[in-house]
């Protein structure tokens, strides 16, 4: 297993192109199954999880194939209905193929997926909503065996929850459906966009994405498209905390400043400002960050909750006491334990945790719990003195392409060592 070994405080400087977004990618490559000729996505990641969802398509008989950034997938040959219990227990994402399988062959075999571990996160949703169009559910042992007889039907699907992954698995059941499906309280993340964007150039259907209510008209089939996925919008809060943490200044290239609407003003009252043009944002920051005052965890277009424990990092150098309130998941606050071990002063009771800022933190040996939760023991590395070794690696390289070679184009010492 590799670690990430951190010297020390750092400063910052220069720019970093923003990878694609995990969140993004692999419902669209999850979506290539519905299509009958070849998808391209381009700005592709290179992550654990991208090559897990590869490892997926090729199960199925896709044929796939990367070029760069560039991924190109052949759904023409998918004879598979199922996904082997050891990829779905890889990633908790790996749960989105349900409908795009399901869609595909009219049945589908899978275990319930695995992935970080962040409290509850049932997927009672997908399947209510799933069951409502037509497909036969029977869970035994762990294991999903799903069937629709007589095919795929549109419904009206209305989430307790703006649900991401419920939504995207409705999408991707319900563009070869037949008839019309309305999704009410559907998610409005930008990712649902994308994937939106990409099935209605393949031929689909799809009004209202973004909005809290979609509307699918099922078609007969889909073709394949070339399709650019959008930027990593919590890559891009991660680099932003790194550099508000070391007091430093630096720029992000090819990024989409709208999807970062929800933490950018948080920055900007603990003291950062920001110079927008186009794609890229520069960033400034004060000697010494100020506290902030409440981050509450929501869905989109609240603050996201993947960029909380990053954030978190940051306000442990601030000068004053700041609270999150964790709205989503249960247990997302794994990393407080590993952040105190260099210094930091939090307290938790329940989703509430109360940060004061310390004047500065010291290098530890700490370990990764969950992919944000490791991203946020970097951001600390970077800040604290003396050497940090960052161990629980491969949950970070799960949606961090490369992270230890962006940060030391900024001028970090990050070195990744293998046992």
């Amino acid at each position: 297993m590799s670690k990430l070994l951190i010297q020390g405080p750092s400063r910052l400087k220069g720019e970093v192109r923003v990878h694609g977004a995990k969140n993004s990618t692999l419902p669209l490559m999850a979506a290539s199954l519905l299509c009958d000729s070849t998808c391209v996505l381009h700005n592709c990641p290179v992550l654990s999880d991208v090559q897990t969802s590869e490892k997926i398509l090729q199960h199925l008989g896709c044929h796939t194939e990367r070029s760069g950034a560039d991924v190109a997938i052949d759904p023409r040959s998918v004879e598979q209905s199922d996904i082997p219990e050891y990829l779905m227990r890889e990633m908790r994402s790996s749960i989105v193929f349900l409908g795009a399988i399901i869609s595909r062959m009219g049945r589908a075999e899978l275990s319930f997926p695995g992935g970080c571990e962040l409290g509850p996160r049932p997927i009672d949703l997908h399947l209510s909503a799933l069951r409502k169009m037509g497909v036969e559910i029977q869970e035994d042992h762990g294991c999903l065996k799903c069937s629709a007889p007589e095919g795929l039907k549109g419904v009206n699907i209305a989430f307790s929850f703006p649900s991401v992954g419920a939504t995207e698995n409705v999408l991707l059941a319900a563009c070869c459906a037949q008839g019309t499906t309305v999704i009410t309280n559907a998610a409005r993340e930008p990712e649902i966009c994308d994937l939106a964007e990409f099935l209605n150039q393949c031929g689909a259907n799809i009004l209202g994405a973004g909005e809290s209510t979609i509307v699918i008209e099922g078609v007969k089939n889909l073709h394949g498209c070339e399709h650019e996925v959008i930027p990593d919008r919590i890559t891009a809060a991660t680099f932003l905390a790194a550099a508000a943490a070391t007091g430093s200044s630096i720029t992000l290239t090819h990024v989409l400043p709208a999807h970062l609407a929800p933490v950018l003003p948080l920055f900007e009252e603990s003291g950062c400002r920001f110079e927008i043009r186009g794609k890229e944002i520069r960033m400034h920051t004060p000697d010494r960050l100020s506290r902030i005052k409440n981050v509450r965890t929501m869905p989109y277009p609240g603050f996201p909750t993947d960029a909380q424990a990053p954030m978190m990092a940051m306000t442990a150098v601030a000068n004053g006491t700041s609270i999150f309130v964790e709205n989503i998941f249960e247990s997302r606050y794994k990393h407080v334990g590993e952040l105190l071990r260099l210094g930091a002063n939090i307290k938790v009771e329940g989703r509430v945790a109360v940060v004061e800022g310390v004047g500065h933190l010291s290098g530890a040996p700490v370990e990764a719990a969950d992919l944000r939760g490791g991203a946020a023991l970097v951001v600390a590395g970077l800040a604290a003195q003396g050497e940090t070794l960052v161990s629980g690696v491969r949950h970070i390289d799960r949606g961090y392409e490369c992270l230890e070679k962006s940060l030391c184009a900024l001028g970090a010492q990050v070195t990744r060592l293998s046992d």
